[in-house]
This record gives structure tokens, C-alpha cells and sequence, in this order.
């Protein structure tokens, strides 16, 4: 025996009706028909509702009611042979004659009582009853309309009624007994109290139908058909991620269903539960899935929690005071008074010390809870032993739930770091100690980050997403976008890491994509589709997105990006540069920057800001992390400068071989940009801070390379005539090196407390002497690494270098989230 539930969706259209005929033919018998419990159409209770309240003010209804008959009259013309088509169109319209005449009641005394309002939306189930077993007459031999007002016994609790279940059971025993192998198609969601008062079931009333029919039958099993793949991991609408879960305990699932799953209701589970009937969920626009089975335990499964849930909207009441303390019977008397009230209590939370007490209520509730609490406790108030109830709107409530998580360690953990990670604020905790459950309040503001923040911590075997915003979209963006392309298959299976480029500005345009820009047509997208651009508004609608695992790329070389840092780190973002600006200028804020990220537990990375993609800042970073001690640092950081000097020998002459190095692209557009050795010592300056110094750039001593003639050139044009005339200054040096058969270098040397930069002539003996062509080197004498230095060699500059150092920094982001 099964029990199968159709839900609106399911019966909502021509289509789905269709659709519902195939599956009851895939799994009729005839030893044993299944019953089938079926929902009103699609929207139908909600237009039902609306014309109810509508006619209690006065509004006309006539639209409606047309509307509402069109519905139902389309399904009778597609779907029923003309011969039968008759005595359902004279059925219908009777319902519908009786649905004007309670709704033009309703309009004359403007008056709706609940009595009336759930015999008004009786009429969205007996409708679809009537339509459905008239289509599968057409497909199986005996089928039957049952009404189950007359089957189903309940209180007059009109709206939310209470199910007799020893009778409603022994009723339906009785009915099924006496209509065998019948195909019985069933009215949820409505009952009848003793005096035959049409009464609803309440929210997921017809799964609660289902469940009660096949509680009373002892079915093998109940089957809730809906339009979604069984019960997901999460929202789908806010986690795209979310996936199906195979198998829940009935635990898990009405934990799940309480805080907000709406693919079934925890009172449909109940009469199952009692009876230990499966009940499976099952998506009718998808029958092959094999979609949730819910039963008595968990089943195996690889993760600690099976799913997070959430309310939309909460309102907060936190009760404080020291009149609470070790008063006997308070919280009673506290949540009595609520419940009198018809006040709901979401979660409770409350301090050891009992000083406060915070629980959670619909929104529409929390005014009348403030006013009833201020009343009962006013002389307590008045005397100053209670607070004035602390009232806070817009909140959420996340919720992760699974039974494995009792003998999992660091759950909370988990879930806290990912929240505080994405600087999500939490209001109010609340555990029981089953562990099924965690639940927490917050902003509802924060509600989609969370839930994806949470997902991605959870089940990180679906990848974590990096969302990514670009400034700079130069020769280093250029080739870092080719690099994230090739990479991303590779990135997912050995990183579990998705990067999303989400927006993107050069000088000109920005765009945004919520879902992620294609990076093999991001020029022609920013091009086409982007509009002006503004760095200001671009930063705030990076903030306005509000998503999870943020990361902020600043691949320029303009000192506007650095204004805007710490405003990035305080909305818990991210940061990866390559722009030297911000640490190399005042110390104040090359240290507050790291005290913003810290606070807010965010990444600050910048490796590229001194050797492009060599691993220099990283490796000073874990020689202090480990306590070693820097006695002092030697290093080349100009990949130009390496150039120059390595191929100014024999017959060049100093103007060639720099004319020729940009015209490779080794140099800026002038190349005293580079020959002033002012980015060398920005490089330098950031080292140097990172080695524990507290230094100024004006601290720095730095030797000129180039003559004060050439410096002061009015053009590069000019610049070259005056380097030219300079070649004696650099001969005399060339000539000094071959003569002592040693190389010329451009050295920034730390040590005592000092930084010098300045060009040396170095022999064999130095580890710098073989440096070759426009590469890098750094030399770390310490306490450990004393007798022979650590030496980290490379190329020190090229978009390539620096591109895979960028995006070595965002994967490093990446295993942070």
C-alpha cells in the first residue's frame, strides 16, 4: 500500500496533470491501488484567500471568481474526451455557485470569520479532486472522489485544527475496506469537526493528510510529490549549490521543516513517525530521481551536518535584570503568559547567569509580546529590577542540522569561523543538548551570505567560490584571467576551489555578474556592456552584493585603489595587491592596514608587491613566524636593473643596452622610473617593514645610478641625449669591474637597523655574482640560515611571473574561507 501526495505544482497546470497521469501509471497494481491525496492547484488558495479578505472590505471578486473558473474549465477541455466532459463542468459549477454565493455573504456583511474563510478554501482541493479522478478515469477502471471532511475528524480550531486521530483512523479503515482496489482520490488539507463544520489542516496540511491516511493503513510508505528533487542541503533560490539529500531521520527532517524547509511540514511527519512509515519525497517533474527518503535513523553519510535551514524574518525580545536572578518559576511564568497570548516562541536562549533571557517570535508578534511583557512586568520595571524589554526587528534565523553532529568536534567552530570569516554579526545562539541542532539569529540583511558562507564550510567537497573583484585589467589582469582559464578544472579537483570573477574596472568601464563573468569574452563584455567607470561606486556595489568569500584584486599601479582599503577590510573582504603604494608609503598606514585586516579577520596579501611571483614575502614571513632571527638581508629587486648591468659589457654602451631593454618592455615608458631605483627601494622599504623596522622612505639611503643631468631631462627624449653624453660616468665604472674582474650590482642591503641601496662591484665570492638577465635574487643571513645564507633567486618582473603570484595569493584566500 502507498499513500501519494500531489502538491499545487503537481495538479497546477495542463502539463503537470499530464505528468501525474504517467506516474500513477508506472506504478498502479492491481492487487493493491495506490491512494492518492491531492493539493489545490497551483495558486489556487492563495486567489481563494485573497478574494475572501477581499470581499470582507468591500472589494469585488467577480474578476476573480472568472479567473478561477477559466483555471479549472481549461483542464476539463484538454484533458477530459468531449463525451465526459459534461457532468464536470455541472459539478463545477455548482462548487462554484456555492463559492459566490459564500464570498457575495461575505461581501454583504463584511465580515469574514475563520468558519467561513475554511470552507472557502475548501473549495481549491474539491475542485482538483473532482478535475484529476475525471482525467484518470479515462486511464484505469475504478477510480473515486473522496471527501475527507467525511473521513477526517478534528477540533474546531477553524484555521489550524487539531486531528482526532483515533477516530479519523478507524473512519478511514473502514471507508478503504469497504472500496477495494479502488483508486481513491482524496481532498487534503480539510477535515470536519463534530457538528460537520468544514475545518483546514493548517501549513502542509495536505502532506498532513497523506500522513494520517497512511498512518491509518499501516502503508509500506508515503510519497510527497513536489517540485523539487526531495529535500536539499539548502535554499536552492539563495544556495545554488544546494544539493539532495538521499536519506534524513525523521529528527533531522522536522528539525529542518521547523527552521524554514518548506518541502514538508513537521506535523506530516508525526502520525508516520508514530507508526514508522517512510515517507519519500519525490519531484514529479523529475520521476526517475530517486529523491529523500525519511525514516527512523540517518544513514551513512560523509558530512557532519545534513542541511541548513532558516527563517526569514524574527524579531528579537531580550529580558534582562537583576530581579531575575535566582527567581524561582520566572521563565514559566515569562512564556505562559506568552503562550495565553497565542504568542509563538521561535528559540529561547538564556545566560547562566540569568540575568537575561532572549527568545525569538514572528515579527507580527513582537509589539504585542513588548506590551504584554511591560504590563505583566511593570512594577518589577517601575522598581528597576527589570529592563524595559529590548526589542530588534530584521533579524534572521540559520540553523544546521544533522544528528551526526553529537560526535563530530569543532562544528561550532566551523560554523562561527565561516560566519565571523565574512563578517557576519551573530545575535543570539541556541543549542540543544541533543546537538541535532544550532541555530543562531542574525541580520536579515546577512541571511543569503550566511547561508552560503556556511554551505561552502560544510560541504567543501562541492568546492569553495571565490568571489572576485578586479581593478586593472593591464598586462597583468590580461594574462592572470588567461591563467584562472586554463587552471580552473585543475583549481576545483586538487584545490576544491571556484573562482567567480564578479566584477571588473580599468580607467574607463566596469562591469558586474553576479553569476560570474566568462573570461574568454571579459574585453569585449567590459567593452560593450560595462558602464563609466568610478572607483567609489565600484567598491560600494562590491559591498551591496554582500557575498560570501569576498576577495578585491588591485592590480593597478595608482595610489586611488589604496584609499579605499581599509573600508574593503571593515566589510570583511579580502585583499590581494600588487600595488607597492600602500605599503610603502607612511608607516602609520602600512601598519594600520595590517591591524584593519587582522581585526577583521581577513587575508592582506602582497607577495608580488617585491618579487613578483617569487616566494620572498612569504619566506621572511615564516622564518620570524618560526622565531628565527634576521641578522641581515641582501637583495637585487629590480628585474630592469638586473638587465641592464648583465648586458652592459664589451662594446654597448650604457645608452644601448637601456634603449634596448624597453624596447624588450623591461622598463617603464621612462626609464628613469626605474634607473632612479625608486621602486627598488619601495620594494625594499616594504621588506624591511615586514622584517620588524619601523622605517620611513625618507629613512632609506638610496644611491643614484643615474647622473643628476639625466635625471633632470625634460623629456625621454632628452633623457637619452643626456645619457649619452653620460657614457664616460658609466665606462669609468664598466672599465673598474673588468679590471677587477667583477660585475656590477644594484644592492639593497638590511642591517643594524639600516637600509642602503647602492650599486657595488661584487666577485666571484658573492652569491650575486652569476645573477643573470633580468632576475631577482634575496640573501637572508639568520640566526639559522648564518653560515650559508638562504638565497631565493628568479624572475623578479613579466606579467607572467607576477599574474601566477596573484593567483597563487587568491587560492591562498581560497583554503582561508
Amino acid at each position: 500500500m502507498k499513500v501519494l501526495k500531489f502538491g499545487g505544482s503537481s495538479v497546477g497546470s495542463v502539463e503537470s496533470i499530464g505528468r501525474l497521469m504517467k506516474i500513477l501509471k508506472d506504478i498502479d497494481s492491481l492487487e493493491e491501488r495506490p491512494i492518492i491525496v491531492l493539493s489545490a492547484m497551483q495558486g489556487v488558495t492563495n486567489l481563494l484567500s485573497k478574494m475572501a479578505e477581499g470581499a470582507a472590505v468591500g472589494i469585488n471578486f467577480s474578476s476573480d471568481l472568472r479567473a478561477l473558473e477559466d483555471l479549472h474549465f481549461n483542464v476539463v477541455k484538454q484533458l477530459i474526451a468531449v463525451r465526459g466532459q459534461n457532468p464536470v463542468y455541472t459539478q463545477l459549477k455548482i462548487y462554484l455557485n456555492e463559492l459566490e454565493d459564500l464570498l457575495q455573504g461575505v461581501f454583504t456583511l463584511q465580515e469574514l470569520s475563520l468558519q467561513t474563510k475554511d470552507r472557502i478554501l475548501s473549495y481549491g482541493e474539491r475542485c482538483s479532486v473532482l478535475l484529476v479522478n475525471h482525467v484518470a478515469a479515462q486511464y484505469f477502471p475504478e477510480t473515486m472522489v473522496v471527501d475527507a471532511c467525511n473521513l477526517i475528524r478534528t477540533d474546531s480550531s477553524f484555521g489550524n485544527a487539531k486531528v482526532n486521530t483515533f477516530e479519523s483512523e478507524k473512519l478511514i479503515r473502514s471507508f478503504v475496506e469497504d472500496n477495494p482496489r479502488k483508486m481513491l482520490f482524496v481532498t487534503g488539507f480539510i477535515g470536519c469537526n463534530a457538528a460537520g463544520k468544514i475545518t483546514t489542516l493548517g501549513r502542509g496540511g495536505s502532506d498532513y493528510t497523506a500522513a494520517i491516511f497512511g498512518a491509518a493503513l499501516n502503508a509500506d510508505q508515503v510519497e510527497i510529490w513536489t517540485d523539487v528533487d526531495g529535500m536539499l542541503t539548502a535554499d536552492p533560490r539563495i544556495v545554488k549549490k544546494a544539493f539532495s539529500l538521499p536519506i534524513l531521520s525523521y529528527t533531522e527532517a522536522m528539525e529542518l521543516s521547523y527552521f524554514g524547509a518548506k518541502v514538508i511540514y513537521p506535523p506530516t511527519m508525526m502520525p508516520a513517525f508514530l507508526k514508522d512509515i517512510p515517507i519519500i519525497i519525490k519531484n514529479s517533474f523529475n520521476p526517475a530521481f530517486a529523491g529523500t527518503v525519511i525514516q527512523r535513523d540517518s544513514g551513512h553519510s560523509i558530512f557532519p551536518i545534513k542541511g541548513i535551514s532558516s527563517i526569514d524574518r524574527v524579531s528579537i525580545l531580550n529580558l534582562s535584570g537583576s530581579g531575575m536572578i535566582g527567581k524561582a518559576g520566572f521563565s514559566g511564568k515569562l512564556f505562559t503568559l506568552l503562550a495565553q497570548n497565542s504568542i509563538n516562541v521561535i528559540l529561547i536562549t538564556q545566560s547562566s547567569s540569568e540575568h537575561s533571557i532572549t527568545f525569538a517570535v514572528h515579527p507580527e508578534d513582537a509589539l504585542q509580546a513588548k506590551r504584554i511583557i511591560e504590563s505583566e512586568f511593570e512594577l518589577e520595571i517601575a522598581a528597576e529590577k527589570i529592563n524595559v524589554p529590548d526589542l530588534e526587528e530584521n533579524l534572521s534565523v540559520l540553523a544546521i542540522v544533522g544528528e551526526k553532529m553529537k560526535q563530530t568536534p569543532g562544528i561550532s567552530g566551523k560554523l562561527f569561523y565561516a560566519m565571523g570569516r565574512n563578517g557576519i554579526n551573530v545575535r543570539a545562539i541556541a543549542q540543544g543538548s541533543s546537538e541535532y541542532n544550532i541555530s543562531v539569529i542574525i541580520s536579515h540583511n546577512d541571511l543569503s551570505k550566511a547561508l552560503n558562507a556556511v554551505h561552502d564550510a560544510f560541504f567543501s567537497v562541492l568546492k569553495t567560490t571565490l568571489h572576485v573583484f578586479c581593478l586593472g585589467t593591464g598586462n597583468i589582469s590580461s594574462t592572470l584571467f588567461n591563467q584562472i582559464q586554463k587552471q580552473h578544472l585543475f583549481l576545483q579537483e586538487n584545490n576544491d576551489i571556484e573562482l567567480k570573477m564578479i566584477g571588473m574596472s580599468n580607467s574607463r568601464k566596469m562591469y558586474f555578474d553576479e553569476d560570474g563573468m566568462d573570461l574568454n569574452t571579459w574585453k569585449k563584455t567590459l567593452e560593450e556592456e560595462g558602464e563609466k567607470a568610478d572607483l567609489e561606486n565600484f567598491i560600494a556595489k562590491m559591498k551591496a552584493f554582500n557575498l560570501p568569500n569576498c576577495v578585491l584584486l588591485d592590480n593597478t599601479a595608482s595610489e586611488a585603489p589604496v584609499h579605499f582599503y581599509e573600508d574593503v577590510f571593515k566589510s570583511n573582504i579580502s585583499l590581494v595587491t600588487c600595488n607597492k603604494l600602500a605599503n610603502s608609503g607612511k608607516y602609520a598606514r602600512y601598519r594600520s592596514l595590517r591591524e584593519c585586516a587582522r581585526k577583521h579577520g581577513v587575508d592582506f596579501f602582497y607577495e608580488t608587491n617585491v618579487g613578483a611571483g617569487l616566494p620572498i614575502v612569504r619566506t621572511l614571513k615564516d622564518l620570524m613566524t618560526s622565531g628565527d632571527q634576521i641578522i641581515n638581508i641582501e637583495a637585487i629587486l629590480s628585474g630592469t636593473i638586473s638587465y641592464i648591468f648583465n648586458n652592459y659589457h664589451g662594446d654597448k654602451t650604457f645608452y644601448e643596452v637601456v634603449k634596448t631593454a624597453q624596447e624588450l618592455g623591461f622598463t617603464e615608458p621612462d626609464p628613469r622610473d626605474d634607473l632612479k631605483g625608486s621602486d627598488f627601494m619601495r620594494k625594499f622599504l616594504i621588506l624591511a617593514r615586514d622584517s620588524g623596522l619601523i622605517l620611513e622612505p625618507e629613512d632609506i639611503q638610496l644611491e643614484n645610478i643615474l647622473p643628476q643631468n639625466c635625471i633632470n631631462a625634460s623629456s625621454v627624449d632628452d633623457f637619452y641625449t643626456e645619457l649619452k653624453a653620460s657614457e664616460d660616468h658609466f665606462k669609468a665604472l664598466k672599465d673598474k669591474a673588468a679590471a677587477e674582474n667583477k660585475a656590477i650590482r644594484y644592492i639593497g642591503k638590511l642591517e643594524n637597523g639600516k637600509v642602503n641601496i647602492s650599486l657595488v662591484l661584487v666577485d666571484s665570492n658573492h652569491p650575486f655574482f652569476t645573477l643573470s638577465g633580468s632576475d631577482n635574487i634575496i640573501s637572508f643571513t639568520t640566526e639559522r640560515y648564518f653560515h650559508r645564507p638562504l638565497v631565493v633567486k628568479g624572475p623578479g618582473a613579466g606579467a607572467e611571473v607576477t599574474a601566477a603570484g596573484v593567483f597563487a595569493e587568491l587560492v591562498n584566500v581560497g583554503h582561508n574561507s
